[in-house]
């Protein structure tokens, strides 16, 4: 799972707006997709340049380029995937937001909104929501810290 940051979230929730604002979205395109759109505001590169990469690297979709990617390589899309890593994503997080289909995602949507279409924009909107929701709270849940009840756990005494 990714590591949750606010550099990460907000480029979420920046993506899924300007996806709800009519940003150009293709499924079929490497620049244009959910992860191309997710990458541009990452990479800061155009949706033209993202395309180019991939199709200089080798074929086949996110899925199948983050299934190939050497973060050693200085392959074009394999540069830019290991831009999207050092931004908290891992090539699995890369993978299921191509299909939307991250379990821990899908799980804080309502049962009857849980299918989603990879290739629907309203429903990577959600998604990608959904996704920044997610991290946000991660990102809360590890700067509280909890009392240390280790010495209330070790009597053995009864109230």
């Amino acid at each position: 799972m990714a590591t949750p940051n606010l550099k990460l979230i907000t480029a979420l929730r920046k993506t899924a707006e300007k996806l709800s604002n009519g940003a150009k979205y293709q499924w079929g395109h490497m620049g244009q997709c959910n992860c191309g759109n997710l990458a541009q505001e990452l990479t800061q590169m155009s949706e033209n340049e993202i395309h180019a990469h991939a199709l200089q690297t080798r074929e086949g979709d996110w899925s199948e380029q983050t299934a190939e990617y050497c973060g050693i390589s200085k392959l074009p899309m394999d540069v830019m995937i290991t831009k999207m890593i050092e931004a908290g994503l891992t090539t699995n997080d890369l993978q299921n937001l191509e299909k939307l289909s991250d379990k821990n995602v899908l799980a804080r949507l309502p049962k009857e909104k849980r299918y989603l279409s990879h290739n629907v924009r309203t429903d990577v909107v959600i998604y990608m929501k959904t996704f920044a929701d997610f991290l946000e709270e991660e990102l809360f849940l590890q700067s509280v810290e909890l009392p240390d009840f280790s010495a209330v756990l070790q009597t053995t005494e009864c109230l």
